[in-house]
């Protein structure tokens, strides 16, 4: 595949991990607005990160999109895989009560989850092996524009917001000219949620058309040729009877987990938390959660020159060393908006030198194609799974 086809299927492909962080980062923007609008207690909350793109939803989809990748191919997952996205996006979209919402959550969590592992995997297997790491990191950099241009929106569309004025005519052009209070703000959320599903049938599209992965074709005929079998127990077993594998899981698993177990709750919580621990504005939460993944998006743009020509470990070692750094403010305390600034800046350095960004490529580089796909997404489901149990 030439450079420019690779760099092209890959920023199509990259869409899945917008959609991925803006449907966490959504949800998480108008926390609060859902929150007063259906009455929830923190209880609730706890279910809706369980359950969402953020943990359990996604962990569920992984399991079951990992090995649907290795089975029927990944072009598969892109024709089918963002109609349920769409659908559960909806399900929020018009929810007007908890189990509706916790529904939608759940549904977009596991479409999320689906298309996860055929991404990282296609990324890899699209790209000439000099510029894979820097196509990695145009994926990385779209999970970082997700809640960037999720939380602007959400600043924007929040109560007392720039815009927030056309929100309030959506709102009386849908429910009454009488709806007022939670009821009218949460519709904020509710157009939020809409350009997601607007992204989601724009990278549909795309997707649908792209080629199906050289290499997977290639593996697959390899094995129908030794006349071996393809089905979903046999990819289990030959993943499970490989020590190799094994440990290669059990090593990225690992490295995933810590860095996961931290972002699935300041992905999904951090706005609330500024809002309630810190005493800010929902406006004002969104904008200084926003600075962080701007952040984000610049230091992971800047890896992406260097990430092929230098050693790995370098900026691994860099990565982690600004986590230290931004959990020594939480240490010392935090007691002003200087200090709330100074973590918000620290964990976009770390964002942007993601173990995520590692994971995915090792992760696609350790792996034989024949069940690439379904280790990727053994692994996030392992991940997410246990993020899920301790977001609640």
């Amino acid at each position: 595949m030439g450079k420019g086809s690779s760099l092209r299927s890959t920023i199509a492909v990259s869409l899945t991990n917008y959609l991925d962080a803006g449907a966490i980062v959504a949800g998480a923007s108008g926390l609060t607005l859902w929150q007063n609008y259906l009455g929830l207690s923190e209880v609730h909350l706890g279910w809706l990160n369980f359950i969402s793109a953020n943990c359990l939803g996604a962990a569920i989809g992984a399991i079951i999109g990992g090995f649907l990748a290795d089975k029927y191919g990944r072009k598969f997952i892109y024709t089918y895989n963002l109609l349920v996205y769409m659908t559960g996006v909806l399900l929020v979209m018009c929810s007007i009560n908890f189990p509706m919402l916790l529904a939608g959550f759940l549904v977009t969590g596991i479409s999320v989850g689906i298309g996860v592992p055929a991404s990282w995997t296609y990324i890899s297997e699209s790209s000439e092996i000099y510029n894979r790491g820097r196509n990695i990191c145009i994926s990385q950099m779209s999970w970082g524009f997700g809640p960037m241009i999720i939380l602007l929106l959400g600043m924007f569309f929040a109560p007392g917001g720039y815009l927030f004025g056309w929100v309030e005519s959506i709102g009386h052009a849908i429910g009454g000219a009488t709806l007022d209070g939670p009821a009218l703000n949460v519709f904020s959320s509710r157009v939020v949620f809409f350009s997601l599903f607007v992204v989601a049938f724009v990278a549909w599209n795309l997707q649908r058309k792209l080629d199906e992965s050289g290499e997977w074709k290639a593996s697959r005929e390899a094995a129908k040729a030794k006349g071996e079998d393809t089905g979903l127990l046999h990819a289990f077993k030959v993943l499970f009877s490989n020590r190799i594998a094994i440990k290669t899981v059990c090593f990225l698993a690992t490295i995933y987990l810590t860095w996961n177990l931290v972002a699935s709750v300041m992905g999904f919580f951090q706005p609330h938390i500024y809002e309630t621990a810190g005493g800010l504005s929902n406006e004002y939460a969104n904008m200084l959660s926003c600075v962080g993944w701007v952040i984000v998006v610049a230091i992971t743009f800047n890896l992406s020159f260097f990430i092929d020509r230098l050693p790995h470990k370098l900026f691994y070692v860099l990565g982690l060393l600004a986590a230290l750094a931004t959990w020594v403010v939480i240490i010392v305390g935090v007691n002003g908006m200087g200090s709330l600034w100074a973590f918000s800046i620290l964990w976009g350095i770390n964002g942007g030198l993601s173990v995520q960004i590692f994971y995915a490529l090792w992760g696609s580089e350790l792996f034989p194609a024949k069940f690439r796909a379904g280790a990727q997404g053994l692994m996030f489901f392992i991940v997410r799974g246990l993020s899920a149990v301790w977001g609640l």
